[in-house]
């Protein structure tokens, strides 16, 4: 069952693939679209801009499940794992039109989400990448780890939205990086 929350996060994905640009979607149209008044989406996230804060949360929750999905249970090197999580991140936003639509707004009011005020994605991506490589590989200095899960982070949204070669090739090309960086054998 959907709650309210997400009947209106839809409603705002929705309004986003419509071709409407985000400064041009209106909070009227967002709640009537989700079946509930605009006070009621006023009170579940107080401004349009926590809306859309909210939309790109929650989009890159699902791309971080499935990007620890990708590299739970990989039994190679702590960069095979990485590389197979960011291999199914980028694959599967070559196909997602949400973020196209982000990408090709002409306002690029919804960019900033990915690039200038993308910190709290980045910092939740990066804890639950470092956390999967120290759950696995416990010899490997910690702070190290974050650092290169940090980078990792960085150059894979990077890739997002300026694609710079198949997912599987910018993959390859990570788990290299990362295991110069970060030497550890198949998970025992």
């Amino acid at each position: 069952m959907h709650t309210t929350r997400d009947l209106l996060l839809d409603a705002a994905a929705d309004a986003v693939l419509s071709g409407v640009a985000w400064d041009r979607v209106r909070m009227a149209d967002v709640a009537a679209e989700a079946g509930v008044s605009r006070q009621t989406l006023y009170y579940e996230f107080g401004s349009k801009d926590a809306l859309a804060q909210a939309l790109a949360l929650r989009e890159a929750t699902r791309y971080m499940e499935g990007a620890e999905a990708a590299r739970h249970g990989h039994e190679g090197t702590p960069g095979e794992a990485v590389g197979a999580g960011c291999e199914w991140t980028l694959t599967e936003a070559a196909g997602n039109p949400l973020l196209k639509a982000v990408l090709t707004d002409d306002t690029a009011s919804l960019l900033p989400f990915l690039t200038t005020r993308s910190e709290v994605l980045l910092v939740a991506a990066r804890d639950r990448c470092a956390a999967y490589l120290t759950s696995h590989w416990p010899g490997l200095d910690p702070a190290l780890v974050l650092l290169v899960a940090d980078a990792v982070n960085r150059l894979t949204l990077s890739h997002l939205v300026l694609p710079g070669g198949r997912p599987d090739q910018v993959a390859a090309d990570i788990t290299r990086l990362v295991d110069s960086l970060l030497p550890g054998g198949p998970v025992t």
